[in-house]
């Protein structure tokens, strides 16, 4: 029985474990806050433990992973949204605390414009644009038609657009359309 626990605990650290921070990069863009990501990927990890004998060997873990994330953010949101009260926010700001896993460092600009855009979109793009996924594979995290993965896809591609037009123009770019009427 020793064996068996030590051999599942080591086939879990090799297959799911190296997805932890691209767990963690996606969890802290969509719910915005370090601490709120860190617990949701920490009960993803738990969650995907006592799931372990349900992950089929040979299939991607890691669309599995989101799955269990993008579920456990639901209903993180659901249960925990403004349950903090301002004196946790309060005592929370005073705690100087250096994240366990580094995120990766982007332009701000474009960080600052994904966060304006709707949540089911910035899922979308998130999966799709910045984990690589297939749109087979969104539609399976997100549980969502691969129709309505290429529909939000799009529109938020465009939302993200519009968003840093101006960013872009202030490195001296321009759009298609602007270009060729100025030519």
């Amino acid at each position: 029985m020793l064996f068996f626990r030590k051999a599942r605990s080591e086939e879990f650290e090799a297959i799911a474990l190296p997805h932890l921070n691209d767990l963690f990069r996606t969890a802290r863009r969509l719910l915005g806050e370090q601490a709120a990501a860190e617990d949701v990927v920490q009960e993803v990890y738990l969650q995907a433990w006592k799931s372990w004998h349900r992950f089929e060997r040979g299939t991607n873990c890691r669309a599995w992973l989101f799955t269990i994330l993008f579920n456990t953010v639901h209903h993180y949101r659901r249960k925990w949204a403004g349950s903090v009260t301002n004196q946790a926010d309060e005592d929370l700001e005073k705690v100087q605390y250096t994240p366990p896993v580094p995120e990766t460092v982007m332009d701000e600009e474009v960080l600052a414009a994904l966060d304006r855009i709707p949540p089911d979109f910035r899922a979308v793009v998130l999966l799709a644009d910045v984990e690589e996924f297939s749109y087979k594979e969104v539609a399976g995290i997100l549980k969502i038609p691969i129709g309505t993965v290429m529909s939000r896809l799009s529109r938020a591609r465009k939302l993200l657009r519009d968003e840093l037009a101006a960013v872009a123009q202030s490195y001296g770019i321009k759009r298609a359309s602007q270009g060729a009427q100025e030519v």
